[in-house]
């Protein structure tokens, strides 16, 4: 049973000095028994019924739109698509201190969860009976989630003011920011007690376990021993990469990473296998159980699908998703991967869409027939219910087999003959590599309707086609991360600890291998969870009677310049021999020429952060990581085509830190208790807003 089936708030008084319910009601909405006060937190019942309401925090993540904006847009995976975005994406004047789409939210709800966090740590010890075998869980999760909070707050915004004791109904107006320093050491402080007292099995499904304290223990000592942070960091640096290793090593341990890539997306119901694999170290609790959706649920499924009702032969389902359109992949994003050997983004992304509308097919016109394939009839169907209606060649500069059909801004000719399906391709014959810019049909900024697009938050499972609310549990954390953060630490140690970093990286690689015998051209992705969907029950239910949105098969082979069918092994190519062919990789190494990296050392972490879009692509890491390694600037402009639009305007003193909410500095008091004035503000806010 998951945690998140009754919650019981307490009203608190957030750090702005505004009244709002620890599992604030604007975003969760679920059961709020506004009787409860302070004095029923100082029984063991109560403790319990608050320690069960922090948990969805872990939610907010995915809740709404700043689950795209603050963590993976202006990166060099996505840039915005047909819902363009300038603030997070462009870093335009909208990015400022009056943003209340996202920044605000953030700071608000964290700041909530953090008051009853801290009542949490201080009342266990007055009011818990310590022989009680939850006496230590209630405390754990206590500091694991204040934690947490301020981790999100810390790699977001620098440092920010520290509140370690509850206000107790007290509006309190004075507060100054605390230094980096003293903020990350709270951080891991905190963590690190969780990791001592949480058990490593969770009572529920859901809960806290050490192993889920162990892994931001790894990630709070990785980010404090990063390149953000180089200006006093250096007397942690060495023992926090071991700290990384230790703790990164126990969760893989413990999470042993998935036998195959797609176990972790192969979704297909709530609550199904792939929600309890080995490797989550930690995910937010998400289903079909309405009562527990609150205001907004989990939407990331809204956030990276391109654009497909809009094309003639489809209509929106629920197994093609709704498409909000927000993020759209870059060509970096393509190109980091093998596409021939690693299966990870054909397991990934998706190429392919299925007719579910044969009325409004297209049909064979005079003008196109004769370029079609042998036979084709003017007036007949294209194609119709049942059949392939979309695909997208993802091929390389130097194909040429394509050419665009004038005056058809989908009809595509390969090898002379017209596709019978809308057809997108990246590149046209004599097109040369382009990282940004205007290259083939798809996916450039002129076009940002359709583009490749991410599978992993597909969700067949909702239970109507424009409902926002999916079903799917959110993964946090799982121990690929931590394969990566050990990875990261053996390459920080310097260059005799690169064969260390080598075998951790395999571990993925050899993962993401084909198998001997594997289907190359098999596509699966949350969207077939229509099928067990009582809401998709024929004609105007989710599918059309006509066929569906999703579609079973990828472009594996056609991408691929249209190999020789095989069901080989690919565990050879992936594998990394030697510290050379990291150096030397012809995936890699426009990408290091493109960024300048000339020194091992630079080849290595640019390895380093590219494996991790390879494994973690989409996955709510991407702007921290880049902000951390203070690689934000280079990749973006390398790599994004925000950065040649107009109202851009990057700059490293300001954009490696989000804005202080205008709404905080306004609320909050100087020591004598006045407001504080232009300069007090300014003093408190991040340089440049």
């Amino acid at each position: 049973m998951k945690i998140n089936k009754t919650l019981l708030i307490a009203a608190i008084v957030s750090i702005s000095g505004v009244l709002m319910p620890s599992c604030s009601e604007s975003f969760l909405n679920e059961e709020l028994i506004t009787s409860r006060n302070t004095e029923y937190f100082k029984t063991q019942a109560g403790l319990d019924d608050l320690s069960t309401g922090l948990y969805p925090l872990l939610k907010f993540k995915f809740n709404y739109i700043w689950g795209i904006e603050m963590y993976n847009l202006g990166v060099d995976e996505f840039t915005d698509a047909n819902n363009s975005i300038p603030s997070f994406n462009c870093y335009s004047s909208d990015l400022n201190a009056t943003e209340t789409g996202a920044v605000s939210p953030l700071w608000d709800n964290m700041y909530g969860y953090i008051e009853s966090a801290n009542t949490l740590i201080q009342n266990v010890p007055l009011y818990y009976d310590s022989k009680s075998a939850n006496y230590n869980i209630r405390l754990g999760e206590g500091h694991f989630l204040r934690a947490y909070c301020y981790m999100q707050l810390f790699t977001q915004f620098g440092g920010v003011p520290l509140k370690l004791t509850p206000s107790n109904g007290k509006v309190e107006t004075y507060f100054t920011r605390n230094t980096q320093e003293e903020c990350l050491n709270q951080i891991i402080a905190d963590f690190e007690k969780a990791y001592s007292l949480l058990p490593a099995t969770p009572a529920t499904t859901g809960r806290l376990t050490k192993w889920a304290a162990a892994h931001f223990a790894a990630k709070s000592h990785l980010t404090r021993a990063s390149e953000l942070y180089a200006s006093w960091n250096s007397s942690y640096v060495s023992a926090d990469l071991d700290a990384v290793i230790k703790f990164g090593s126990e969760v893989v341990t413990a999470h042993p990473l998935a036998n195959d890539y797609l176990e972790l997306w192969d979704y297909t119901k709530a609550n199904s296998a792939n929600e309890k694999s080995s490797e989550v170290v930690l995910a937010a609790q998400f289903s079909d159980d309405q009562t527990t959706w609150g205001r907004y649920g989990n939407q990331m499924h809204l956030y990276y699908p391109s654009v497909y009702q809009n094309l003639a032969g489809t209509t929106r389902d629920i197994s093609g998703g709704r498409e909000f359109s927000y993020a759209r992949a870059t060509n970096y994003t393509l190109d980091v991967f093998d596409r021939v050997n690693d299966s990870r983004f054909w397991k990934s992304f998706i190429t392919t869409y299925g007719c579910d509308n044969t009325k409004g097919a297209p049909v064979w016109t005079t003008t196109n027939a004769p370029f079609g394939p042998a036979g084709t009839v003017a007036g007949a169907k294209r194609f119709t219910g049942g059949s392939l209606a979309i695909k997208y060649i993802v091929n390389n500069a130097g194909d040429s087999r394509y050419a665009a059909v004038a005056n058809d801004v989908t009809g595509v000719l390969k090898g002379g003959v017209m596709q019978n399906t809308h057809t997108f391709v990246r590149y046209f014959n004599g097109e040369p590599q382009a990282w940004v810019g205007k290259h083939g049909n798809n996916g450039y900024y002129g076009e940002q309707q359709r583009s490749v697009a991410l599978s992993k938050y597909r969700d067949g499972y909702r239970v109507a086609i424009a409902s926002q609310f999916g079903t799917r549990d959110a993964i946090i954390a799982r121990s690929a991360d931590d394969v990566l953060m050990v990875a990261e630490a053996y390459i920080r140690k310097g260059e005799s600890s690169y064969p260390n970093a080598i075998t951790w990286i395999n571990k993925l690689r050899d993962r993401a291998a084909y198998k001997a015998g594997e289907d190359r051209t098999k596509h699966i992705d949350g969207g077939q969870a229509y099928k067990n969907n009582s809401y998709c029950t024929g004609k105007g239910g989710g599918y059309s009677a006509d066929g569906a949105i999703y579609w079973e098969k990828n472009t594996y082979y056609e991408s691929n310049n249209d190999i020789a069918v095989t069901t080989a092994s690919t565990t050879s190519p992936m594998h990394i021999n030697d510290i050379s062919a990291i150096y030397n990789s012809t995936v890699d190494a426009p990408i290091y020429t493109k960024l300048g990296c000339s020194t091992n050392a630079e080849k290595m972490m640019c390895f380093l952060l590219n494996e991790r879009t390879r494994e973690l692509c989409g996955e709510t890491y991407r702007w921290e990581d880049l902000a951390r390694t203070k690689s934000l600037e280079s990749r973006w402009k390398a790599f994004n085509d925000g950065f040649v639009r107009g109202n851009t305007a990057f700059n490293a003193t300001t954009h490696y830190y989000r804005p202080i909410p205008q709404s905080f500095l306004d609320a909050i008091s100087n020591v004598n208790g006045g407001s504080l004035t232009a300069e007090e503000k300014k003093q408190l806010q991040n340089p440049g807003y």
